[in-house]
């Protein structure tokens, strides 16, 4: 039995280079990197040094907040380099990879014999709990909390997203066993949502409950699903995953031993060959975009929430699709008028593309404009199908009024929530930095 739910406000952005479900093996990078920049909110406190051997699964630094909380290594090799910027931060671990990787042993384990406690605790010293993040404030989970419920979506709406039927591909079992540790951690539900089409596996998973979620980006953000299913209140807790992320803990209960491969798609209308492949957390850009040019943008991540990187940048730890677009250095003369350039996507009817609603579109960085104060009121409500005032929220993180905040909504949101907002607003804002300043101070003063 599952719970159908439809969105109705959103966009779709229909773009050029999806992947081929096609899976091959990248080729193994000789060098992987862990980036404490990856895991926002958290200071590291080194376990290495430069020149000391690590296994796959040993612990290269933990949070000062919370010794527990560990990050591992994804391979096994030597700490070539730790990389730091200003006032000595820790930017980068590079690790210089063995051929083949040696696993740190872990005695396999039963989630299901096992009491919420003990999942925990595995959890945390196998180097798994990072993927346990946290609702509100969008941050890795506090394991000394107890969640109400526990959010997995598995349907995937951004840009030429990932298609999860296929991250999962062969990797059934390593879900279910997932899910029987998961939902340990809870005395709520474990809720799954997946496409209200969907015939895979997903739908005969034991120990969730199972929505059915149709409707346009950002249908398939978990933090849209939360307020539709479940909305956070004010001192509640909703930890949320990612179904691949499950599928890597089934595993390491399962074998005891932390794998750190993940399945990537490289997309976009720059990508010769878009498709799948098998790649380590943490692994080199060139792994799988080996002849990137300076005319092209190479993002970690989807064009909405992902990241930029360079040629000879790494791959992010939550990150499942590497996508290449072109990078938008020509000056567009007249691009003002109405109906120039119909090659455009736009919600605003200043191309015909409104009148081809399936058309995909090769699109560059170009932001076709510039800041400015005019703000267009109620075109922000109709990209954001949740129960918030995303205009009046903005600005209340924008002047740091707590109570304002709270009021609006600010414990229900993430940073990719306002992401087609920065896409959408012809104010050209940055709604998405200014959300997640507005998170980090509710941090800071309400914790």
């Amino acid at each position: 039995m599952s719970n159908d739910i439809r969105i109705r406000k959103g966009l779709n952005i229909n773009l050029k280079g999806e992947a081929e479900k096609k899976i091959s093996d990248a080729p193994r990078s000789g060098t992987f990197v862990l980036k404490p920049t990856d895991f926002h909110g958290v200071t590291p406190k080194m376990v290495v040094k430069e020149g000391d051997q690590v296994k796959a699964g040993d612990s290269v630094f933990y949070s000062k907040n919370n010794e527990k909380i560990r990050f591992v290594s994804p391979v096994s090799g030597t700490i070539s380099e730790i990389r730091r910027g200003a006032k000595r931060r820790i930017l980068e671990i590079v690790i210089a990879a063995d051929g083949q990787d040696t696993f740190r042993g872990l005695d396999a384990k039963n989630p299901k014999e096992l009491s919420s406690e003990e999942v925990k605790e595995f959890l945390l010293d196998s180097g798994c709990w990072p993927f346990v993040r946290q609702r509100p404030y969008d941050v890795i989970a506090n394991p000394e909390e107890s969640p109400k419920a526990i959010f997995i979506s598995a349907y995937a709406t951004a840009p030429l997203a990932a298609d999860v039927d296929v991250l999962l591909e062969g990797k059934e079992e390593d879900f279910q066993a997932g899910i029987d540790a998961v939902s340990k951690l809870t005395e709520g539900k474990v809720h799954l949502s997946v496409g209200k089409n969907s015939s895979s596996f997903l739908s005969g998973v034991k120990g969730v409950e199972l929505h059915r979620v149709s409707g346009p980006h950002p249908a398939g953000n978990v933090g849209v699903q939360i307020h539709h299913i479940d909305p956070i209140n004010a001192g509640e807790r909703v930890w949320v995953l990612n179904p691949e992320d499950v599928a890597i803990i089934g595993k390491v209960f399962r074998t005891g031993e932390f794998d750190a491969t993940r399945t990537v798609a490289l997309v976009g209308s720059e990508v010769e060959t878009p498709q799948y492949y098998r790649v380590k957390i943490g692994s080199a850009i060139s792994s799988l975009v080996p002849k990137a040019t300076s005319d092209v943008r190479i993002i970690s991540g989807d064009v909405l929430t992902g990241v930029q990187v360079s040629a000879e940048g790494f791959l992010g730890f939550y990150a499942n699709t590497v996508t290449v677009i072109p990078e938008g250095n020509q000056y567009r003369m007249f691009g003002w008028l109405p109906f120039k350039d119909n090659n455009i996507p736009s919600m605003h009817h200043t191309s015909l593309s409104w009148l081809f609603p399936k058309k995909k579109y090769v699109v560059n960085t170009n932001l076709n404009g510039e800041e400015r104060a005019l703000v267009v009121t109620g075109e922000m409500e109709k990209v954001l199908p949740m129960d918030v005032y995303p205009m009046q929220l903005l600005k209340a993180c924008m002047v740091n009024d707590i109570e304002k905040m709270e009021n609006l909504g600010i414990y229900e949101v993430a940073p990719e929530d306002f992401a087609l907002i920065d896409y959408a607003c012809t104010s050209k804002i940055e709604a998405q930095e200014i959300i997640r300043e507005g998170l980090d101070l509710m941090i800071k003063e309400v914790g």
